[in-house]
């Protein structure tokens, strides 16, 4: 299975993320993540792949793709919607270095879910320093 992912800009927790898709524009029920390129590998992609999410230098969480839309950004050129579905899946988190756009990840070099316990919201809690820090050091 094939999944990409992408860097948040703006919000630090998941909380965050989750109020920001939540006042987000919405496009056939879905969450809209605006890029400018349509993926080639789209059809592999949606309905079952995930958008992994980058937040404070980390990934943090997924969010499974329901399909791509074209769009016309304001300045006349194609862009691309990315429609995720609202449940954000914490999942174990791990470093990334800042990118532009969008890239592909493999689902055997993707990290694993956490699941929904009482540690996860702990986590979240953690400043994103710390959080790095204490993944780097392959304490959670």
């Amino acid at each position: 299975m094939l999944n990409m992912i992408k860097l948040v800009v703006g919000c630090t927790t998941l909380d965050e993320l989750a109020a920001w898709m939540q006042r987000g524009e919405r496009v056939d029920g879905y969450g809209v993540i605006r890029t400018r390129t349509m993926p080639k590998q789209a059809d592999e992609i949606a309905g079952q792949g995930s958008l992994y999410r980058v937040m404070g230098g980390l990934v943090l969480c997924r969010q499974p793709i329901m399909g791509f839309r074209p769009f016309t950004r304001p300045d006349g050129q194609l862009g691309t919607h990315i429609l995720v579905n609202d449940e954000i899946i914490p999942v174990q988190p791990r470093a990334m270095r800042p990118f532009q756009g969008w890239r592909y990840l493999k689902s055997e070099d993707a990290p694993g879910d956490l699941g929904s316990s009482a540690a996860v919201s702990g986590l979240e809690a953690l400043p994103p320093a710390l959080r790095r820090s204490l993944s780097e050091l392959c304490l959670i």
